[in-house]
């Protein structure tokens, strides 16, 4: 099967940009309302329960991007059989992870005011409500979640993104009527299970719309499967240090500090994950494209793209940066006031957590391409303990500022030197590594210098936090600040392959 490389990754980019700006919007109203008419402890809560759940989805493993990865090539082969085998499989293996997620759960139960430091409103049971929130994740394993695996590998998210736009829009507006009139956390909360299955029929039905010809059906070879276990069993140890980063912190801030800073440190995670999740559909929707690139073309035209993609990807972040570090305090204060908010040196930590984060996406869409989970297993297995360890000692002595400092130093020092190496080394070279490396140092200084510079002029002239001057931080952030990028990188901009060639598409269309 041949792919149209260029049309699926910008048709991707489309659906998936409309889709986020769906999923971050409503639910920052209902975010917004949890806060006001019930209380910040009430989103705390929400907050520990969302991430002690993603701990236990770790029984997943990664089987799902395993799968995705071998369907790769019987797609270009057209072998239905090798997918409906695929296919058979990841259902097998999501019913044994639901009951496994189910059963660990359970055994929770007893230990959850563990996790809470602080007391909790006396009108909750935190039973309860975890329940329900156990109960979502258990019923995603048993109701056709393996079906998206179809839509993933044929390079059509744009179809999941549809569905998600559906369900983006109808569960906050429930659940924001539902605050408004009856102010209930249990009825709330329940809405979450019942539009996960409410989304997995939709993706079933769809899937047996799209590819009838595809079900679950017949085995794989042995070897094939011996080849998927132990892809899965890098993602599982890479997802072991994903985890630990993402939920962990939420953990160990209850543990050590209380439910509003849960909260506080939620709220700007909120906004973070959010810019990073717009990048991230770029890196989405071009994953399947670069993954049939690297099956087609030589080492290096591979090493080209890499290098032509990472450039401009880096310059939208570093952007991106500077916009978080203008504008991240005047809309909190705005947002929730300053009771929930961080000083500037949170503000500066999180920023930075941002930009490492992106600094790695372009490196991950490539080595995921090339099925490297495994070679990553050790430097996985290090970032995890040492985030555990980093945020037990550090948040003991500095606080949620220790945290913040903890999961920083791991994205840099392993997470996206030790990686790029291993990626450099397999499949480019050492003299390469060092030169993005290097590049990599480049774009961050260039960020912080702007940064630098544009918070001493606008806390010289525009200090005060009002609506007004909020406007107007946005303005310089969107207008002058890409300018200030153009001309410094303008030499690599017109140099630029992927520039040239989407320049080059748009005129034959026109």
């Amino acid at each position: 099967m041949k792919f149209n490389r260029t049309k699926n990754t910008l048709r991707n980019s489309f659906w998936g940009f409309f889709n986020q700006i769906i999923q971050n919007l409503l639910p920052f109203i209902t975010r917004t309302l949890l806060i006001k008419l019930l209380g910040a402890e009430y989103l705390g809560l929400n907050s520990l329960f969302a991430s002690i759940l993603q701990f236990l989805n770790l029984a997943e493993a990664g089987f799902g991007v395993a799968i995705v990865y071998s369907m790769y090539k019987p797609i270009a082969d057209n072998d239905k059989n090798a997918i409906c085998a695929l296919l058979n499989l990841f259902r097998k293996i999501y019913r044994i992870v639901g009951f496994i997620v189910l059963c660990v759960g359970l055994l929770i139960l007893p230990f959850l005011k563990l996790f809470i430091k602080a007391d909790y409103p006396s009108d909750i049971n935190i039973y309860l409500l975890y329940c329900i929130y156990l109960s979502n994740s258990v019923l995603s394993y048993f109701l056709f979640a393996y079906k998206n695996s179809l839509f993933n590998a044929f390079q059509r998210n744009d179809k999941l993104s549809q569905i998600d736009t559906f369900i983006s829009i109808f569960k906050p507006v429930v659940q924001i009527i539902i605050l408004l009139f009856f102010k209930n956390i249990y009825v709330y909360t329940i809405i979450i299970p019942f539009m996960t299955i409410t989304k997995n029929i939709t993706v079933s039905v769809l899937a047996s719309k799209v590819y009838p010809e595809y079900v679950c059906k017949g085995f794989i070879a042995k070897e094939q499967k011996k080849d998927i276990y132990k892809k899965t069993l890098g993602l599982f140890i890479s997802k072991i240090s994903q985890t630990t980063r993402d939920s962990f912190d939420s953990i160990f801030i209850s543990y050590f500090i209380g439910l509003i800073t849960v909260t506080v440190y939620s709220n700007y995670y909120y906004i973070m994950n959010a810019v990073h999740g717009f990048l991230h559909i770029i890196c989405i929707s071009m994953t399947a494209g670069v993954g049939n690139f690297i099956a087609n073309e030589n080492k290096d035209k591979v090493k080209e793209l890499f290098n032509n993609i990472n450039f401009l990807y880096m310059v939208i972040s570093g952007w991106c940066f500077v916009c978080l570090m203008v504008l991240y305090q005047p809309f909190m204060n705005i947002w929730v006031g300053n009771e929930l908010m961080f000083n500037t040196k949170g503000v500066v930590l999180i920023c930075i957590y941002f930009y490492l984060l992106t600094m790695g996406d372009i490196k991950g869409v490539f080595s995921g391409a090339f099925g490297m989970w495994w070679d990553f297993k050790y430097c996985s297995a290090i970032e995890a303990f040492s985030n555990l360890f980093l945020n037990f000692i550090l948040a003991r002595k500095f606080g949620i500022y220790g945290i913040l400092l903890g999961t920083t130093i791991n994205l840099f020092a392993i997470n996206f030197i030790f990686t790029s190496y291993i990626l450099f080394k397999k499949h480019f070279s050492i003299k390469s590594f060092f030169l993005y490396l290097f590049d990599h140092l480049k774009y961050f200084a260039v960020t912080l210098a702007i940064s630098f510079l544009l918070n001493i002029f606008i806390k010289k002239f525009i200090f005060e936090y009002s609506i007004a001057n909020f406007i107007i931080k946005i303005l310089i952030c969107f207008i002058f600040v890409p300018v200030v990028y153009f001309f410094i990188f303008s030499y690599k901009i017109k140099r630029n392959e992927v520039v040239k060639r989407l320049l080059n598409k748009i005129r034959k269309q026109n």
